[in-house]
């Protein structure tokens, strides 16, 4: 059980070392042998409760720290900066995407490029298509919901395989206007 997000609990269990006592309190020691326990085991909640008394032992996990990356001064305005990078032939990259109205997912579901499986896809690479067009369907929860391309243009990029699980927000089609 080293899972930082474990937690356990005991009702009507002895304290300490294989005694109880009945009192109405723990003492220091006994305190601190609970809490390495605890501590031991990855516990992130731990409690303890008996007809007399009740004890809860928590800690609190702390996100990893990450160091930012060192700030680089503004270079005058005698030196032009070029955001365009380069391929290896020494050609300017273009952005594919830049421009691309994206359609995404709104639910959580399995995408399906067809409405079956022996039923070709909606669209594919190259069609072209109207606001009212179903492009997919999205099923979550035995339900089939049509997604529609909600304006018009090329589909250009299928961001999503056919049967894979998708997202809410996660883009499925690329269409350039």
């Amino acid at each position: 059980m080293s899972d930082p997000g474990a937690s356990a609990e005991a009702k009507d269990k002895p304290t300490g070392k294989g005694k109880s006592t009945g009192a109405a309190s723990l003492n220091l020691d006994e305190i601190r042998e609970l809490a390495d326990l605890v501590n031991e085991h990855g516990f992130t909640d731990f409690e303890f409760e008996n007809e007399n008394i009740r004890v809860r032992l928590s800690k609190q996990v702390s996100a990893p720290v990450y160091a930012a990356a060192p700030v680089q001064p503004i270079a005058a305005a005698s030196a032009p900066v070029s955001t365009a990078t380069a391929a290896p032939d020494g050609a300017p990259v273009v952005d594919e995407e830049a421009g691309l109205h994206k359609i995404t997912s709104p639910i959580v579901g399995t995408f399906y490029r067809s409405p079956s499986p022996d039923k070709p896809s909606y669209v594919s690479e190259g069609s072209i298509v109207a606001p009212e067009t179903v492009v997919c369907i999205v099923e979550a929860m035995k339900l089939m919901n049509e997604i529609q391309a909600e304006t018009s243009g090329e589909i250009v990029k299928i961001y999503v395989e056919n049967g894979a699980p998708v997202e809410y927000g996660q883009p499925l089609f690329g269409i350039r206007k």
